[in-house]
């Protein structure tokens, strides 16, 4: 059954059939379990992220329930661990800003190089446009980078 589909489908006999098949199979049983493995692994993230946020809440729970100064003692912990966080954010952000500017220059390099070399190789004169697409791809990271990104108050 399955052969006679592929026959139909690639309108081929012999080998060149068994192999388009044989490709068509493996790439469906690859992608199957790529996006298997990755439904899988986002789910076990969130299960593990929910069951800390948990524990975390019945451990300060039980720490505000013992003593007096159990309380004054997790309010100043989760001032802490909010610095933390925060610190760690605007590192994340520093680290997503810079590269941005570093991945737009390098456009509108890679963008004004070929530009200039379709320019000086080409016969058709109006094909160095090609080079205005990574170029301003770059241009638009940078206007993104200096003008519309959020900036945080460390910066």
């Amino acid at each position: 059954m399955t052969t006679s589909v592929l026959l139909s489908i690639f309108e081929m006999d012999g080998p060149q059939t068994m192999a388009a098949g044989g490709l068509f199979l493996f790439l469906s049983v690859v992608m199957v379990s790529v996006f298997t493995f990755v439904s899988i692994a986002v789910w076990t993230e969130a299960r593990r992220k929910e069951r800390e946020a948990y524990y975390k809440s019945e451990m300060l729970r039980r720490i505000t329930e013992a003593s007096g100064d159990g309380g004054r003692y997790v309010i100043e912990m989760m001032k802490e661990e909010d610095r933390i966080k925060q610190a760690a954010q605007r590192g994340k952000d520093i680290r997503m800003i810079e590269g941005m500017k570093i991945g737009g220059l390098i456009n509108i390099a890679v963008g004004l190089t070929l530009a200039l070399l379709i320019y000086y190789t080409s016969s058709n004169k109006a094909a160095w446009l090609v080079g205005l697409f990574p170029g301003l791809i770059g241009v638009a990271m940078m206007v993104y980078v200096y003008v519309f990104a959020p900036r945080s108050q460390a910066m």
